[in-house]
C-alpha cells in the first residue's frame, strides 16, 4: 500500500514540475521579444549581430559613386518625402537632402541612440533644414502612415532582429506609388548579407512585390526596390520563408 501511495505521490509531483515545465519553455521562447513582436512569427534564419552603423567609410563610397548611383537608379526627385531607416550618422541622410532639396523632407530613422544625437549635431551644423530625426523600435520604424515616397534600408535590413513585424508595421507608410529600396550584400544572413531569393521571399510574404533589381558589385552588394501590392497579410497569416538561403 505504502509502495502504491508513494508512486502515486511520484506521478503526480513529476506531471505537477513538467507542466510548469513547459510553461516555462513556452514563456523563454517569447522572453527575448519585444511584446508587440509577439503576433508576429520569427525568421526562419539567422539575425547578423549589430556591428556598427557605417559601412565603408563616407569617402570610400563617394569615391565608389555609390550615392549618386542608388538615388538616381531609384528615381530620388526634388520635393520627395524620402525615409532613411538605420541612418546611423547620416551618410544618405544628408545626400537624400540635397537631393529632395527645400521642398522635399527626410526622416532619419535608427534604433541607436547615440548615433542619432551625433546625426542630430551634424545636422544642426551643417544646416539641414527638411531633415527630421526619430528613434524606432526593432519591431517598429513608427513612421506615420501614407507619408513616404521612398523608404531606404541601406545595409541594415540583415541586422533587423523582427523583420516581419518591421515589415509589416513599415507597410502603411508608403504612399501612393511608394517603394522600399533595399541595398544589400549576397552572403548569408549571420555574414551581414542577404541572399536575394530570401530577401524577395520574406517582403513578399508580407504583401510586398519586387519591382526592380540590380547587381552593383563595385558597390559592393545589390539594389532591390519594392512596393505595397494591397495584399498585407493578418500576423497570423504570415507565410515564413524557408531553404531559401
Amino acid at each position: 500500500m505504502r509502495i502504491a501511495h508513494f508512486c502515486l505521490i511520484s506521478i503526480l509531483l513529476i506531471s505537477f514540475f513538467t507542466m510548469i515545465g513547459c510553461d516555462d519553455i513556452t514563456h523563454d521562447n517569447q522572453a527575448d521579444r519585444p511584446e508587440t513582436a509577439r503576433d508576429f512569427p520569427r525568421p526562419y534564419r539567422p539575425v547578423s549581430e549589430v556591428i556598427g552603423n557605417r559601412f565603408w567609410t563616407e569617402a570610400k563610397r563617394d569615391e565608389a559613386g555609390e550615392a549618386e548611383l542608388l538615388m538616381d537608379w531609384a528615381d530620388i526627385k526634388e520635393g520627395m518625402t524620402v525615409a532613411d531607416l538605420g541612418a546611423g550618422e547620416g551618410y544618405y541622410t544628408v545626400r537624400l537632402s540635397k537631393r529632395v532639396g527645400k521642398e522635399g523632407r527626410v526622416l532619419a530613422q535608427d534604433i541607436d541612440g547615440n548615433a542619432l544625437k551625433k546625426l542630430a549635431t551634424r545636422v544642426g551644423r551643417e544646416e539641414f533644414s527638411n531633415v527630421a530625426i526619430q528613434k524606432g523600435d526593432v519591431d517598429n520604424p513608427k513612421l506615420p502612415k501614407g507619408s513616404f515616397d521612398r523608404v531606404f534600408m541601406v545595409h541594415m535590413y540583415h541586422e533587423v532582429t523582427e523583420p516581419y513585424a518591421f515589415l509589416w508595421q513599415l507597410y502603411p507608410a508608403l504612399a501612393e506609388g511608394g517603394e522600399v529600396i533595399v541595398v544589400d550584400r549576397d552572403f548569408p544572413t549571420d555574414k551581414h548579407g542577404i541572399p536575394p531569393r530570401l530577401l524577395f521571399c520574406e517582403f513578399e510574404s508580407l504583401g510586398y512585390s519586387l519591382t526592380g533589381f540590380s547587381e552593383q558589385l563595385d558597390v559592393g552588394g545589390y539594389f532591390a526596390k519594392f512596393e505595397a501590392n494591397g495584399k498585407r497579410p493578418s500576423p497570423d497569416k504570415i507565410e515564413i520563408c524557408k531553404d531559401t538561403q
